[in-house]
């Protein structure tokens, strides 16, 4: 289909166009199939809804999908202090919304002002104001405008009027036996909970979180063990404590194909030690020549390994280490 950038065409492996706020999409966009939501994680409901809005726009000649996004989350202006655990980054987010079909983000700042504006006045202003909406594909569960008083049937009302179509897409469930239909708070709740393997099902791929690497204790290399020591968000969700099989990604927004390495992951305050600071570290097997201090990296959990431990000695701690290393190695190898 033509991905629309001015007069401009985006290649569909490209990262999508990304509009910060309403006024920064061009006045001559054109005719789109609009799909609206948080999209926290992208996770596999998320792709079924952006995989019929392409369907949509294929339909309607080759117009553009816009997601519409927000940032911060909703509930941190609704109700200050309750914002939940972010599973993606909105930077991630951006990039994943365009792996999963769409041409362009438009991230709206969430604001009291947006907030109050009512059903109405978001659709005129936002879907056909801007973005010249021929089609609306959002969510089965989707609520929206003043004090959540819209529904998809409010807003397929307010389509008749106005001239676009509504969809509303029940979420599939996860993939390949995951517990539950697809939702961002039954993936936050895996993951604080530890159970990367059933958030995966969920999200069609390795949780991750994201962060510069900073200097910590330097006891890693001294142990023969080497560890990137991630500065993650405070408002990231991560891991329960414990320790992991899964993989280091440098640099993952760099141009071409970024570094992805096996790695043995460790989350906690280090209790052999008797740390206080919680941290996420990742080594990386059998590298000892990685400088990584002050690239931004990703930490990908693929299984759980274990809980975190206080050992009696280091001795014993090196023992369990090696144990994990070579866990990590049986899980994390390509098949064939």
């Amino acid at each position: 289909m033509t991905i629309w950038q001015g007069d401009r065409v985006r290649s569909p492996e490209a990262r999508p166009l990304q509009f910060d706020g309403i006024a920064a999409v061009p006045a001559d966009w054109p005719r789109s199939v609009v799909t609206i939501g948080v999209f926290d994680g992208v996770h596999v409901g998320h792709r079924s809804i952006l995989a019929q809005a392409h369907r949509h726009a294929v339909a309607l000649g080759g117009v553009p999908v816009v997601a519409v996004t927000f940032d911060p989350h909703p509930s941190e202006v609704v109700r200050p202090g309750s914002s939940p655990r972010q599973v993606s980054t909105l930077d991630h987010r951006v990039e994943l919304l365009g792996g999963a079909g769409a041409d362009a983000v438009l991230v709206l700042p969430f604001t009291r002002e947006l907030a109050s504006l009512s059903p109405q006045d978001f659709v005129e202003q936002v879907l056909t104001g801007r973005l010249h909406a021929a089609a609306v594909v959002v969510g089965a569960n989707f609520r929206f405008g003043h004090r959540a008083a819209g529904t998809v049937e409010t807003l397929a009302g307010l389509g008749e009027q106005l001239g676009f179509t509504v969809e509303g897409v029940t979420l599939v469930a996860g993939t390949d036996g995951a517990a539950t239909a697809a939702s961002s708070s039954y993936v936050r709740q895996c993951v604080l909970e530890g159970d990367v393997v059933e958030a995966s099902l969920v999200l069609g791929r390795p949780h991750r979180v994201e962060g510069p690497v900073v200097h910590g204790d330097h006891r890693g290399r001294d142990l023969g063990y080497p560890t990137a020591n991630v500065a993650v968000d405070p408002g990231a969700a991560v891991p329960d404590d414990g320790v992991y099989a899964g993989w280091l990604v440098v640099d993952p927004r760099a141009a071409g194909t970024p570094q992805r390495y096996p790695a043995a992951i460790s989350i906690g305050t280090n209790p052999t030690f008797d740390g206080t600071q919680r941290r996420v570290e990742a080594y990386a097997l059998d590298r000892d020549d990685l400088d990584l201090y002050g690239k931004t990296v990703a930490v990908e959990f693929g299984s759980r390994l274990r809980r975190t431990l206080k050992f009696d000695s280091v001795d014993d701690l090196l023992v369990q280490m090696a144990d994990d290393v070579e866990q990590t190695r049986r899980l994390t190898a390509t098949p064939g």
